[in-house]
This record gives C-alpha cells, sequence and structure tokens, in this order.
C-alpha cells in the first residue's frame, strides 16, 4: 500500500513541528502539553504525526507547493531530496544545470562551493528538520504518555518508534555523508533553541549505527511491510551504505560487514523488475518495481505535490529545443531545458557501440543540433531516466507534478555493492559477484551479449557501471569520493573547478562546508578544514 496522503496526515503533525527561520540546527519549538494531549488521541493520530516525518523527505511545504516550511528558503532549495540531488549529483561527472545565474548553483555544479551558499543551508535544514521531527515523535510516545492519554496497541507505536528512529538515522546519514559533522539531538533535548553538541563523523557514524540496529528489531522484515515505509530491508541498505563507505567516514575499512549487509538485502525477496525503466515511470509502486525498490520516497500529483523529486528531474529533462515534455507526461516545455548531461557520463554509453542496445542507455543523440561537448551548460545532451508517463502508456496524474516515486534506494545498488565489497576484500564468492552483476546487465541488454567474466570484474569496472546503472539517483559524489576520483586531478570532467575542460580540486572539499548561518546559531559547530 502506498503510504500516500502526506499532506492531510501532515497538517496534524505540524501543530507541534515548528521550525525557525534563523535556526539551522532546528529542534521544535517547546509545545504546549494540552494542545499535545488533545491531538494524540488515538493510535492513528499517532500514525498520522509519523507521517509528517515521512512527508518532510517529499515536501516543501504543508499546504502550499509554492511555500517552504524551512523559514528563509525557497520551496525549490529547501526540498529534501532536490537537495540531495544537487549535492550528489551536480557536483559530479553526470549532469549540469544550465540555469547556472540561479542561486547557489554555480558553486555546486563547479565545486567551489563556499559556507554561504544557500543550496548548502538548505540541505543542512532539512536534514535537521527532520532530525527534530523524529525526536519529537519519540518524545510524544514514550510509555509514561501512552499510559496517561490511554492509548492502546503498545506493540503497534513501537513500531512507529522503530520507523522515527530509521528515519532519523537516514537524515544523521546523509549529513554525515555531505557534511561529515552535525549537533546531537534526541527525545529528551529540552525543547526550544538548545545548542546541541557537535558530533565528528565517527561519532555521527556509531550514532547512526546504533539507531539502526536499535530500530531494526522492532520493524517488519524486508519487502514485507507497506511501501514507502521503514523496514528491515531499509535498514540493512542503509547499514550496508555506511559500511561500505566506513574507510571514508572513520578511517576504519568495514568491507565484510557490508558484504553481510547486502546479503541481508538480497536475501530478503526483493525482485528485479523486468524492464529497467519500470523503475522511474508514474506507475513505478504498482508496476512490479516496487518489488526492486527497497525505499521510495513518494510522489503523488494530486496529494504529494513539490518542486523537488522527480517534479524537478522529469520537468528539466525536457529540453528547450527538444520539446519533448509529451513524451515524459508534462507539459511540452517542461521547465525549459534545466538539466545537460556532462561528455563524460555520456561517454560511458556513447564511446562503445556495445552500450548503443544497453537499456539504461536513455541519452537523446539522433537527429539533434546538440554537441557531446558542452563548451557551455546549455549544449549537452539530455536523458529521459525518469518519467511521467505509466508502463501502459498513460500519463500521470497531473502534468505539472509528478506520480514518479523517487528510488532512493533499489536492490541493484546492493547487487554492485556486493561485488565492490567483495573486491575490496570483505570475502563472499567471485562466482556469486558476477552473477549479480550479469543479472543487471541482461536485463539492461535483453540477453548475455552484454555479459562480464571474473577477470572483467573490477573496481574500474564497477565506479563506471555503477553510473550506468545508478545515474541520477543521489549516489555518484560519495561513489567517486569512495573510490578516491572526487577530488585532485586523476579524473578530470567538463567544468570540474570551474571552468568548461575541468581541472583539480582540493582535498578538503571531499566536505561540504557547514553553512554560516548554523554556525552562527549554534556555538558548537565548527567549520570544515579547508574553508
Amino acid at each position: 500500500m502506498k503510504f500516500t496522503h502526506y499532506i492531510i496526515l501532515f497538517l496534524v503533525g505540524s501543530l507541534l513541528f515548528t521550525s525557525c527561520e534563523s535556526d539551522l540546527d532546528i529542534v521544535p519549538q517547546d509545545p504546549n502539553q494540552r494542545l499535545a494531549d488533545d491531538i494524540f488521541v488515538s493510535v492513528e493520530a499517532y500514525e498520522q504525526s509519523l507521517a509528517g516525518i515521512y512527508a518532510n523527505l517529499a515536501l516543501s511545504s504543508l499546504t502550499d507547493p509554492g511555500q517552504s516550511n524551512i523559514g528563509g528558503l525557497d520551496p525549490g532549495t529547501g526540498q529534501y531530496m532536490r537537495g540531495l540531488f544537487n549535492l550528489q549529483n551536480l557536483a559530479t561527472d553526470e549532469v549540469i544545470f544550465t540555469f547556472e545565474t540561479d542561486a547557489g548553483i554555480a558553486g555546486i555544479q563547479r565545486n567551489t562551493a563556499s559556507p554561504e551558499n544557500v543550496l548548502l543551508r538548505g540541505v543542512f535544514s532539512r536534514g535537521m528538520f527532520s532530525v527534530a521531527l523524529a525526536n519529537e515523535f519519540l518524545r510524544q510516545s514514550t510509555d509514561e504518555l501512552l499510559q496517561s492519554r490511554s492509548i492502546g496497541s503498545p506493540e503497534v507505536i513501537q513500531t512507529y518508534r522503530a520507523e522515527a528512529k530509521a528515519l532519523k538515522a537516514l537524515s544523521y546519514y546523509h549529513l554525515m555523508d555531505l557534511f561529515g559533522k552535525a549537533p546531537f539531538y534526541d527525545e529528551t533535548t529540552p525543547p526550544g533553541f538548545t545548542q546541541g553538541p557537535e558530533l565528528s563523523r565517527t561519532e555521527l557514524f556509531d550514532l547512526v549505527e546504533s539507531l539502526l540496529l536499535e530500530a531494526r528489531e522492532d520493524l517488519p522484515e524486508g519487502n514485507s511491510g507497506d511501501y514507502g515505509r521503514m523496514d528491515q530491508g531499509v535498514v540493512d541498505m542503509i547499514l550496508a551504505k555506511i559500511y561500505l563507505n566506513a574507510e571514508v567516514y572513520t578511517g576504519t575499512p568495514r568491507y565484510a560487514e557490508a558484504l553481510s549487509k547486502t546479503e541481508d538485502v538480497i536475501n530478503a525477496g526483493y525482485t528485479l523488475v523486468d524492464d529497467y525503466q519500470f523503475n522511474f515511470l508514474a506507475d513505478n509502486a504498482t508496476n512490479g518495481a516496487q518489488n526492486e525498490i527497497i525505499f521510495p520516497v513518494v510522489n503523488d500529483g494530486q496529494t504529494v505535490q513539490n518542486f523537488g523529486g522527480t517534479t524537478i528531474l522529469i520537468q528539466g529533462q525536457v529540453g528547450a529545443q527538444e520539446q519533448n515534455g509529451e513524451d515524459l507526461g508534462v507539459n511540452p516545455g517542461g521547465f525549459g531545458g534545466l538539466f545537460r548531461l556532462r561528455p563524460q557520463f555520456s561517454q560511458k554509453f556513447t564511446l562503445n557501440p556495445l552500450f548503443e542496445n544497453d537499456s539504461r542507455n536513455l541519452i537523446i543523440t539522433e537527429d539533434r543540433p546538440i554537441e557531446l561537448d558542452i563548451p557551455d551548460p546549455n549544449t549537452g545532451y539530455i536523458t529521459t531516466k525518469y518519467s511521467n508517463r505509466t508502463s501502459t502508456g498513460g500519463f500521470g496524474s497531473d502534468r505539472t507534478f509528478t506520480d514518479t516515486d523517487f528510488p532512493m534506494f533499489r536492490l541493484a545498488d546492493a547487487y554492485l555493492m556486493y561485488a565492490e565489497a567483495h573486491l575490496r576484500g570483505g570475502g563472499g564468492d567471485l562466482n556469486t559477484a558476477v552473477g549479480y552483476v550479469n543479472a543487471l546487465r541482461e536485463r539492461a541488454f535483453g540477453d548475455t551479449s552484454g555479459n562480464i567474466t571474473g577477470a572483467q570484474l573490477t573496481l574500474d569496472f564497477l565506479i563506471d557501471e555503477r553510473s550506468r546503472e545508478l545515474y541520477w539517483e543521489s549516489h555518484r559524489r560519495q561513489d567517486l569520493i569512495r573510490f578516491g576520483l572526487y577530488t585532485g586531478n586523476q579524473y578530470i570532467w567538463s567544468f570540474k573547478g570551474g571552468p568548461s575542460t575541468g581541472t583539480s580540486i582540493d582535498n578538503f572539499r571531499a566536505l561540504y562546508p557547514i553553512p554560516t548561518a548554523s554556525l552562527a546559531t549554534n556555538q558548537n559547530l565548527t567549520q570544515n578544514p579547508g574553508y
């Protein structure tokens, strides 16, 4: 069942969860206890409040997609998934945003962002708001309060609490990955403008791991709960992610644990959908892709309207010259040609004739006045990976706001993570790793013509294959850092570091700076080196 109608559900929780325009270490304001007692009157009311935490991943505002409930930020800048895409994909070899005059864009996609960059502020604020929402839910669902409010079904509430902990861990994971530090708040922190202590990256790692392991015990098994909600499969996937990147985060490799957790995910009953693009269509909650998508961020053109998520991705795929919006299920002009592909990504498909038959190659290259090289951001190729069309050819429910759910985690990623963890010494079996990679390539090519051998399974192969399989899914910057390719000059892509030809960037840019406004509101936070 699709966990939707976020706006209606979120309205209840919004009475308690408040953000402040100047407070980037967002903690809910001190709630009126009588109001809380009036709201939390049933198990259903707690579910509605829980939905608000999920809604924070999708919505920019409680009632209006043209507004933001993070004070001082516009609805695009402050939307969770749009911010994650900006920082994880725009900063890499995969894509470029053509409207470079938009606030903060040039700094992100040319790898020159400063602490004043508004896009960084948006991501940091939204992540901390998610932590605040989760903490308030946990604060309102203690055994003592449940008893005083005569709330039955404590085992159900315990599951809800586990979901809140997992969602809090998810946001702290993103903050750990992007910024390397964040303030600590939990449900015991007094409500109000408390300046939480700074957690280092290692401390954040330990916190995320402990929250996930604690939550896992009270969640349903993987691929058994409601679509779009936390279960053990989602928790195992996040654990696999932090273990695979542990050497970056803490200096200590944990590849064996990464491989073990990918096995838990793979053995949980998820299955690859037959058609790759079904994962990115308007009916991906029902067309079979729901069995591959481990955790989606739900979009709905009627009830979950926002200018981030797949709305910006699909509308941004409409080329200003191509006018291909009808093909993608939106208005013909889309949002005016927002996204172009950098040549280094396009070449992962175009340099080898083999990939002409790869179904993941959704780059439009024929009969076009656009060149592969991009001396300016407006001249690159476009892709049509995401669509507001359904698997039967119909349209989503709205031509502006899309129905396509964003697949934050997919089984395909777990297959590739297993192979990488094996190559990095995490154990497992080479034949199994090759089998997982070939399962993805057989789906992509429709036959065994693209299959690889054990000798061909290398880390160099995997970093490119991860891009071919997972592009625009908010993993790329993390991957390049883990492979030692993001900073320095070992790998140069167009506009890296500024110029169209690209240049080396300093190692300190493997972390984003802490936003200046956040430093101003929490004296415990310190700036990352180099900024």
